[in-house]
């Protein structure tokens, strides 16, 4: 084997080659440094003036940070606000630079956040080196001024009154959920429970029509607003009021029986005049159950000139189905049919039953209860009713499926708002304070039932886990005599969310 000299270019410049004072390692000495790199790293600390622990102020009560010098944010954990404040709140930051940082995952509830920094500066001469450190904040607990204020007697700027004209509160349960879930509620002082609805209280007049924005995106309302002068200062003309929004919200609810004026019926495509509620959103759906047609009615059309419902969900009667003959018309989950139903009450009793058209044709069998409207034998105080034709009005109008459902057990729960009960509701020895609250209890039962049969009406709320529910025992004596539907629904556990992903820093 020959080996080859090593050729050399004469005219390339070979860089001089020292050893560092420090560990010995060859390097580049051309740069007139006389210790490596990693030693530099060693015995520089570019970091130094900059503190490893510092404070931030937190508001327990209305869940915002201090972003000195007197503003109050609101910032989720780990995310871009408060690392942005965090960052803020940390001294001699501005003589290095900034490279990279992120938070460090700490205990939710130990009241620390860790966030870790990489930064570049100069530890000699034309020698840059980066260096990472991690930074420890303190969560102080305080109270902001806006919620000192709160404790005090008429320091509410702005109240957003919502009133419903109805007979139960189902929608202000459902309205209480969608709240929630939205967060809509985060700038309220309080909020009041009256007997017709819900009182919102406000420390400014925008976040009063803030909330206003939000009811006007899900449900169909109007609102009016007035306002009352509390003081007025004669030398520099400044004066303070104090603002009411009175929200009403349509009277119309879901699976209500509703009598549509003849030019709004002609308006909708010309649907039926009979028609079912099917869905309410910032809009009324209604459904024809006899063509399975469907309308959407804007508040804005409604109240123009508005029309009572013919009949509310609480008036429902129970029905046995006989016979269930689909038509073939399907539109969505709703099958098309001829169903032939005799009254629950009526059953041993007489043989009289009834042949009509519904849109439950894919869930109804013959044997099973559903509950409808029995229009056949009742009095209505209603000019629209009476200006129907009698020969088109349907003696029963189906609504929904009936489940005997006789276990209460639940592995799911619902989150509610913390809510001031006025003085009448508040007193236990009231009779009427009874009676409310058997009332709310009840609305709140069906209230949960409706979310164990609509899976869609589900998908608007959220959900959790109820890790303190205890199934009852079972009875297997007792099993036999009940009349369970096995078919029953029920919440499905991934639909179902852990109240920890929810979970704000308070809660913790």
């Amino acid at each position: 084997m020959s080996y080859q000299p090593l050729q050399v270019d004469p005219n390339q410049q070979v860089a001089a080659t020292v050893l560092c004072c420090n560990c010995g390692v060859p390097m580049d000495g051309s740069g007139g440094l006389v210790m490596c790199y990693d030693c530099i790293k060693l015995t520089v600390d570019i970091t130094d003036g900059i503190p490893r622990e510092a404070n931030v102020s937190f508001c327990r009560n209305c869940e915002r940070f201090l972003q000195p010098p007197g503003q109050w944010i609101r910032a989720e954990l780990e995310s871009r606000e408060l690392l942005a404040l965090c960052l803020r709140r940390l001294k001699g930051l501005n003589k290095v630079r900034l490279i990279d940082a992120s938070f460090i995952w700490t205990e939710p509830h130990s009241r620390r956040i860790k966030v870790k920094l990489t930064v570049q500066g100069e530890a000699m001469t034309n020698t840059i080196i980066q260096q990472s450190f991690e930074v420890e904040y303190v969560v102080m607990a305080m109270q902001c001024p806006d919620c000192a204020k709160s404790y005090t007697v008429n320091t509410w700027r702005a109240a957003v009154q919502i009133r419903q004209k109805v007979a139960h509160k189902r929608t202000f349960l459902f309205l209480e959920q969608l709240i929630l879930k939205h967060n809509a509620h985060v700038d309220t002082i309080s909020i009041q429970e009256s007997k017709d609805g819900l009182d919102f209280f406000y420390a400014s007049r925008s976040h009063a029509l803030k909330m206003i924005d939000f009811l006007n995106s899900v449900a169909p309302i109007k609102y009016k607003k007035s306002e009352e002068l509390i003081s007025q200062d004669t030398h520099t003309g400044n004066n303070s009021y104090k603002f009411t929004f009175s929200v009403e919200i349509v009277p119309i609810c879901r699976d209500d029986l509703v009598i549509l004026p003849k030019k709004i019926a002609h308006s909708l495509g010309n649907i039926s005049r009979v028609v079912i509620c099917s869905k309410v959103t910032n809009t009324i759906q209604f459904m024809d159950v006899n063509t399975l047609q469907t309308a959407d009615l804007s508040a804005t059309v409604f109240w123009k000139k508005p029309f009572p419902t013919l009949a509310e969900a609480t008036q429902l009667v129970e029905f046995i189905v006989l016979d269930v003959e689909p038509t073939g018309e399907v539109k969505g989950k709703h099958v098309l049919a001829d169903v032939t139903v005799a009254r629950a009450a009526d059953m041993g009793v007489n043989d009289r039953e009834f042949f009509v058209r519904s849109h439950l044709g894919g869930i109804l069998h013959p044997g099973d209860s559903v509950m409808g409207y029995y229009t056949v034998n009742s009095n209505y105080n209603s000019d629209l009713w009476d200006d129907l034709d009698s020969s088109n009005v349907p003696d029963v109008v189906l609504i929904k499926k009936h489940y005997q459902k006789k276990r209460k057990f639940r592995n799911w729960k619902l989150k509610r708002m913390a809510k001031e009960h006025n003085d009448i509701v508040a007193n236990e020895e009231s009779r009427a304070a009874r009676q409310e609250a058997e009332r709310a209890e009840k609305d709140y039962e069906i209230f949960l039932q409706e979310l164990e049969e609509d899976a869609e009406l589900r998908q608007a709320i959220n959900l959790y886990k109820d890790t303190n529910a205890v199934a009852p025992p079972v009875d297997e004596n007792a099993m036999e005599d009940e009349d369970i539907d096995e078919d029953a629904p029920e919440v499905d556990i991934d639909e179902l969310l852990d109240e920890l992903d929810d979970m704000t820093l308070e809660e913790h």
